[in-house]
């Protein structure tokens, strides 16, 4: 068993452009990290958290669509089916701070994962859910909202994304 170390990851940390790995056993490590997820994502008044994001390079992401911790649920090891035709809205991602931009999401999402008890469920989400969905999704595939903006929203963030590294290079760490 092992005690992962988990903690906000933010841009450029390798973690987050690297696919990540399946979760093999569901063990009280693995249940220790879904509950810190749910506090980071909290803390950081987020709706969603992708394993990179917590500095782990596995397949795990919890989300409340109301920022509760009451509500946050956890998903090992999912597979989405996206559905229902694109939309496109306003998203941000707490890797990514002061980086906003529209993204194209579908506007319903299927994902089918693991539970803390090693149950398989499924669950439909539309809105907010599927696009939550889709976000933490992309985030175990190693794809950033970064890596989704138009060419002119990339260009507003070129400043931002260079400030991050910066931070991530400089002195402190």
């Amino acid at each position: 068993m092992t005690d992962y170390e988990c903690k906000m990851t933010r841009f450029p940390e390798p973690v987050l452009g690297k696919k990540a790995r399946p979760i093999e056993v569901i063990d009280e490590s693995i249940r220790a990290l879904a509950e810190r997820m749910k506090e980071i994502m909290v803390d950081n008044k987020g709706v969603g958290l992708a394993g990179p994001q917590a500095g782990v390079d596995l397949r795990i992401f919890v989300v409340s669509t109301d920022g509760t911790r009451e509500n946050a649920k956890v998903y090992i090891n999912p597979k989405i089916e996206p559905g229902g035709g694109l939309t496109e809205n306003e998203e941000g991602c707490l890797s990514l701070p002061g980086i906003w931009g529209k993204i194209k999401r579908y506007k319903k999402c299927t994902v089918t994962a693991t539970d803390l008890d090693g149950n398989e469920f499924t669950e439909e989400g539309e809105g907010l859910l599927a696009r939550a969905f889709q976000h933490e999704y992309d985030h175990l595939e190693g794809i950033m909202i970064k890596d989704r903006l138009s060419a002119a929203a990339k260009l507003r963030a070129r400043r931002q994304l260079r400030k991050l590294q910066a931070e991530s290079s400089g002195p402190g760490e």
